[in-house]
């Protein structure tokens, strides 16, 4: 399918650059451009965007778009997991690694959740350290801690 050209929305966070084809959503990043929400005709785009702002007011829990993540067949089964973890809630790395039947991965695990291309809707910010500690973030431990700030009660 043809992948359409990015679409930028402001959100509380920052820029996030969206891209689709016409069946799902293949991308969202954080960037560092200051570029307000740009025009689509993409239905999944327009969806996402609409999903992505309710997410940001407290009013969507769960993310109901098509998500077509491109990686190897170990990130896409990291990535599957990650969105099994419930809005409000953390696991750790080596949980994930347990989950996807691989209990020593977890360094393999936070390796493919820091490629995460779709993030925030793939919630990779919802995995800490064992310690209880934030571990990393690619954009970031403040976006992570305002993320998971976001998803408290």
């Amino acid at each position: 399918m043809k992948q359409e050209e990015p679409v930028y929305y402001q959100s509380p966070i920052g820029t996030l650059l969206l891209r689709a084809d016409s069946d799902a959503l293949l991308e969202l990043q954080l960037c560092d451009e200051k570029i307000g929400l740009t025009e689509t005709v993409n239905p999944i785009l327009q969806e996402t965007i609409r999903q992505l702002t309710e997410y940001f007011e407290r009013k969507r829990q769960i993310f109901e778009l098509p998500l077509k993540p491109q990686g190897t067949d170990f990130q896409r089964k990291v990535w599957n997991s990650l969105c099994q973890i419930p809005y409000g809630t953390t696991t750790n790395y080596a949980g994930i690694a347990r989950s996807i039947g691989h209990p020593k991965a977890y360094r393999a695990v936070g390796n493919a959740n820091g490629k995460n291309p779709i993030a925030i809707i793939i919630p990779c910010h919802r995995v800490i350290a064992s310690d209880g500690s934030l571990g990393g973030y690619a954009y970031g431990l403040a976006i992570k801690e305002e993320l998971l700030q976001l998803e408290r009660p």
